[in-house]
């Protein structure tokens, strides 16, 4: 019998949970804070831990964190409960490393779904790396997607303004950026840009439309002479069904990826176009080496900055001259400096 560990300071909720599950021939263990649960965890060695977030005496996420550097528990399947359904909250608990997030109230069939989803991936982990040795496969994971990355037969040079991937197109391939800078963007019907992302070395681009098997929903073009490491789609998936490592890595990057953008169509949506030009150079100046572009700037052309705030090309320059004449920043032809990045961060909030 599959032995669960129920971590929840409600006790409606987890007498009423314990129910489900024993009623689903589950073996339950039941804490009613994470200090009890941590303690518990490490001396019952549960098949899985489902734990709520919000509670007192240590709350999910030392739970998870304290779970997570024990090499005896770092393993266990691990599901948050909470009541909050805040995306600072989901982002919070997966880079942590939870492997599923649900929000009550949630029905029995969602709950047992999950918990059966978890169990079988582990076991597949154990199966393949051998019994009570799943950890090694998770590192090996990790370090198989370092060899792809590595592997110079997948290194391409690109130059300045080449397009990687287009709208609509089919992907085939993970991109990863070893140097330089690529800027994501949607073309409208008038064929006027508006820029969904910046990326710089140490990123992946292409991967959501890539893992859900759909056209691009974006374009990819460098901004720069590029190095990138082209992953085949075959070969990126191979590694992504065997290592749990490796999922986990790009749920973290999907459930990140959803979040900024929700929050730029926010900003988008109701800030005014002197605080987005200002969010605008800020990202700009920390997608470029921070030193270096504080110091001597930046290049980027209008029409860029004009996407990636949403705004025209006319609007953009106007509130580009009244930074200047604000000594926010120094303009040097297509080089912006940012003189007052502290006033431009206080704009932007």
């Amino acid at each position: 019998m599959r032995k669960i560990l129920l971590i929840e300071d409600n006790p409606d909720v987890r007498e009423n949970t314990a129910e489900i599950l024993e009623l689903a021939n589950y073996e339950v263990l039941t804490a009613e804070n994470g200090k009890v649960g941590v303690e518990l965890a490490k001396k019952e060695i549960p098949d899985l831990i489902i734990c709520d977030i919000m509670m007192p005496e240590l709350d999910g996420y030392g739970v998870l964190h304290m779970l997570g550097k024990n090499p005896a528990t770092a393993g266990i399947p691990f599901i948050f409960l909470t009541a909050k359904s805040e995306k600072d909250d989901f982002r919070k608990g997966m880079n942590l490393g939870a492997d599923d997030y649900l929000t009550k109230p949630f029905d029995d069939l969602a709950l047992l779904d999950a918990i059966e989803m978890r169990l079988a991936k582990n076991d597949r982990l154990k199966q393949t790396a051998g019994a009570g040795n799943a950890s090694a496969i998770t590192s090996r994971g990790l370090e198989e997607l370092d060899k792809l990355l590595a592997d110079e037969r997948k290194i391409v040079q690109v130059k300045k303004k080449h397009v990687i991937f287009s709208e609509g197109s089919h992907p085939h391939a993970l991109y990863y950026i070893i140097q330089g800078k690529i800027k994501t963007y949607k073309t409208n019907e008038d064929g006027r840009e508006f820029i969904t992302g910046l990326h710089a070395a140490g990123e992946f681009i292409g991967y959501i439309d890539l893992l859900e098997e759909n056209r691009y929903t974006e374009s990819a073009a460098a901004l720069e002479e590029c190095q990138l490491c082209v992953i085949q789609k075959q070969d990126f998936f191979a590694l992504l069904h065997q290592n749990r490592e490796v999922s986990g890595k790009f749920i973290k990057l999907l459930t990140n990826n959803v979040i900024d953008k929700e929050d730029r169509l926010l900003k988008l949506a109701y800030n005014s176009v002197r605080k987005r030009v200002a969010e605008s150079l800020l990202m700009m100046c920390t997608r470029y080496d921070k030193e270096n572009a504080a110091e001597n700037g930046f290049p980027v052309s209008r029409e860029d900055l004009s996407a990636l705030t949403g705004a025209s090309k006319e609007t953009v320059i106007r509130t580009l001259s009244d930074f200047k004449d604000e000594k926010l920043i120094e303009i040097s032809g297509k080089t912006i400096r940012l003189l007052n990045k502290t006033k431009l961060e206080r704009m932007k909030n």
